[in-house]
């Protein structure tokens, strides 16, 4: 019997102490061991892609997933701002940053009087923007040397392997002349698309990328078009695009066709196409059709020199062109989410000039 009582004493005792220590480790927990190691940063170069462009049209947009807390894009003004501090890439550079509306339009308008020079002074009022015939409220405007994400192609068939030392040379001076925040890319196509430089501002790096050229094999222009468009809608930063193509010949060996390529360039947000088309010869007149509707259906500007001395002056000028645009941002009265494609037309007018055309993009499909 004592031994039973001395048994069950030293039971009730431990479980007094450990309930004593159960409530103290409650009131003063330890702490959790911090790592060694620093948390990792998102700081690191955009994902690298493929040396060769894949051929298909992009897919279609999808929806944005809500954000919590009710801020949407449609919260947002649409501003542009000089560079801040809070405005940097990842490699630290100062950035332009552009809050844009999910249901505005953005155009990229260029305004010329009746002897084609460049008119840089009006104001918003001068402006008057018509989707389907039916005039819209401009929402934003600014005149600003905004920088671009662009793509330069070049024909990389054998025909161009005498003409590349000047096309090269004219392409760099375009990258010189435009916005030192300008971010590019280099594609060399022939019957097949390879991205030789994806988006820098580095000078070196774009003009190795153009020297590395073997000028052999066919034209495949619509198939660059298309997959340069892609890559610009997947991995451009700046919200204004362009695509700098030069060529001397007529596409026989893109799986799509010049309807698709435009239908593609024509999607919301796609860019502005400037063609300089090496052609010369009567018979590519389906050629200088070619790049003739690309230009004029996004807003651009299609070249047809006489002689390759010609390609340098007309770089500077598409770099002259692209500087100098009015931004302008309007809600279509048809929502978007309606879809379908909307006809463009913008006007211009001031009692400084006797008559004023406007130049930019035919229509785009609205995208749900």
């Amino acid at each position: 019997m004592r031994l039973w009582n001395d048994r069950a004493q030293f039971v009730v005792i431990s479980l007094v102490l450990s309930g004593i220590l159960v409530f103290a480790t409650a009131q003063n927990p330890s702490p959790t061991p911090q790592s060694s190691s620093p948390a990792p940063q998102n700081t690191g170069p955009i994902p690298a892609v493929p040396d060769t462009l894949p051929a298909s049209a992009p897919p279609a947009a999808t929806s944005p997933a809500p954000q919590p807390g009710g801020n949407s894009a449609k919260d947002q003004d649409t501003t542009l701002s000089q560079p801040t501090a809070a405005g940097k890439n990842a490699q630290g550079d100062d950035m332009f940053v552009l809050h844009k509306e999910v249901d505005e339009v953005s155009l990229h308008a260029t305004v010329m009087d009746e002897k084609d020079a460049l008119i840089t002074n009006l104001d918003r009022s001068a402006f008057a923007v018509f989707e389907d015939g039916r005039p819209q409220s401009i929402t934003s405007f600014r005149h600003e040397d905004i920088p671009v994400s662009m793509g330069i192609l070049v024909d990389n068939s054998g025909s161009m392997r005498e003409k590349r030392e000047k096309i090269n040379q004219a392409a760099l001076n375009l990258v010189r002349s435009s916005n030192a925040q300008d971010e590019v890319f280099v594609v060399n196509f022939n019957d097949d698309m390879f991205l030789d430089q994806d988006f820098t501002s580095d000078i070196g790096k774009l003009k190795e990328a153009l020297g590395k050229y073997n000028s052999a094999g066919g034209t495949a222009l619509y198939d660059a078009v298309i997959s340069a468009a892609d890559h610009l809608k997947r991995s451009a930063r700046l919200e204004k695009k362009v695509i700098f193509v030069v060529t001397d010949g007529e596409d026989k060996d893109s799986r799509e066709s010049l309807e698709q390529a435009v239908q593609v360039l024509q999607q919301e947000g796609g860019p502005t196409i400037y063609a300089i088309g090496l052609l010369g010869e009567e018979k590519q007149r389906r050629a200088r059709r070619a790049l003739q509707l690309l230009a004029q259906r996004t807003g651009g500007i299609a070249f047809f020199p006489k002689t390759l001395d010609e390609v340098n002056q007309i770089s500077r000028t598409v770099a002259h062109d692209i500087r100098n645009q009015y931004s302008i941002g309007y809600k279509p009265s048809n929502p978007k989410s309606s879809g379908g494609y909307r006809q463009i037309r913008v006007e211009a007018k001031s009692p400084h000039y006797r008559k004023l055309t406007v130049r930019t993009k035919s229509g785009y499909y609205a995208n749900p």
